[in-house]
């Protein structure tokens, strides 16, 4: 008898992203640091935008799409997680705007049926000299779009 692969969740909006929380995640009472949500996110968000093609390598200028500031984030959280291993956070635009997005997020299990914390953060991009508003390219918004949660 052979393991099947794991099923993809349905989700009607945005990217399931695996994430790994590890033991020295945990805080001492053996549950996720608050602090460590916002950062897994991060990781995602980073690693889906890595595989469109937007990076940071250590050049402000040169980073285009990928040179933006955080001007808000939420955040609650509705179940602890209690032990390391595999989860998932899920991904998707709320509004993107000419120079700014919201994007929203979920961090559950795995296959994405239980979530533990949820979110939205506003992102501004940055001209890299000025570090005032700029537009995002439209490379960064044809694949922006493909992420927008429908309002309907």
């Amino acid at each position: 008898m052979t393991a099947e692969a794991p099923v993809a969740p349905l989700l009607s909006h945005g990217r399931l992203v695996p994430v790994t929380v590890h033991f020295d995640d945990l805080d001492a009472l053996g549950l996720l640091h608050n602090a460590r949500y916002p950062v897994m996110v991060e990781r995602a968000w980073a690693e889906l935008w890595t595989e469109h093609g937007f990076r940071f390598e250590g050049d402000w200028a040169a980073a285009g799409d990928a040179c933006n500031a955080v001007k808000e984030l939420t955040i609650t959280y509705e179940a602890p997680v209690t032990r390391p291993g595999a989860y998932a956070v899920h991904l998707w635009l709320d509004r993107l705007g000419t120079t700014g997005l919201t994007y929203g997020f979920r961090f559950c299990s795995a296959d994405g049926a239980t979530t533990y914390a949820h979110g939205t953060r506003v992102l501004v991009r940055l001209d890299s000299r000025t570090l005032r508003p700029a537009p995002w390219s439209d490379t960064f918004r044809t694949a922006g779009r493909a992420l927008l949660r429908s309002t309907d």
